[in-house]
């Protein structure tokens, strides 16, 4: 699942379709020159669109409104805990500055945590993330989580890690046997909004009694006609097409 995980991550690359688009009229041009010129055409023009972040905002904002905004302040008394998907370090070797953390653009997954411990005290706190990079090396993302948490002052006997998951089915299946945890209680289930209704499926699928906690919102709630960014653009229509193509591949795989 995770070597199919990463061939569907290729695909949901747009800049990987412009260079396909032209290096395949790169291969036409010597005998096929009208067919090679509508390639590359077609490769400018889908460059160009790719920054015109509406568009990939629509997708987004869709995701995102699957599951509504919970309040920290809400009667939680009955859940037993958090459970924090990984997502929000870089990979272990970016972390080479002692004492300090590397958080990525999803960083909310990790710091909203503590705000919502300090009025949910009684919660525990279950990372799971093991190494999402093809070849693991160093520490896993469930102990680079436990360094964030231990310099935000978290206690140590509140914080529960699965450190073996490389996919988000993984987590929901591999966090039921860490030592704690208790799946017949309520859990809220933290992650970007936009990740939501994968992790939501693959969570219930798994047995749990989660409900949703989304942070980590991208689209807000409309977008200016003339907002344009080819890096954002491109961005965005790369975490749409992940979580759209993944939801699709785990419930072909009965994951979800």
């Amino acid at each position: 699942m995770f070597l199919t995980a990463k061939f569907f991550l290729f695909l949901t690359q747009p800049l990987a379709w412009v260079a396909l688009l032209l290096l395949a009229g790169l291969l036409l041009a010597p005998k096929w020159p009208q067919w090679a010129l509508r390639l590359n055409a077609t490769a400018l023009a889908l460059l160009v669109l790719l920054g015109w972040e509406p568009l990939p905002n629509a997708a987004l904002r869709h995701l995102e409104a699957q599951y509504p905004t919970a309040s920290a302040d809400q009667d939680w008394s009955a859940f037993a805990g958090v459970i924090v998907l990984g997502g929000a370090l870089e990979p272990a070797y970016v972390w080479t500055v002692p004492g300090q953390c590397a958080l990525n653009d999803a960083a909310e997954r990790m710091t909203e945590v503590m705000p919502l411990l300090r009025r949910q005290p009684q919660f525990k706190v279950l990372f799971t993330g093991g190494e999402g990079e093809l070849f693991a090396n160093g520490l896993s993302e469930a102990e680079r989580a436990r360094l964030f948490f231990q310099a935000q002052g978290l206690p140590p006997d509140k914080l529960l890690l699965e450190s073996a998951s490389r996919t988000t089915y993984d987590n929901a299946v591999m966090s039921k046997h860490v030592p704690g945890v208790d799946v017949n209680k309520p859990w809220l289930l933290l992650t970007s909004a936009y990740h939501m209704p994968r992790a939501m499926a693959a969570f219930k699928k798994a047995g749990w009694n989660v409900t949703a906690y989304p942070v980590d919102f991208r689209s807000g709630l409309e977008t200016p006609w003339s907002q344009y960014s080819m890096d954002q653009g491109v961005k965005k229509w790369r975490l749409a097409l992940h979580e759209v193509l993944g939801l699709f591949a785990y419930r072909l795989a009965n994951h979800a």
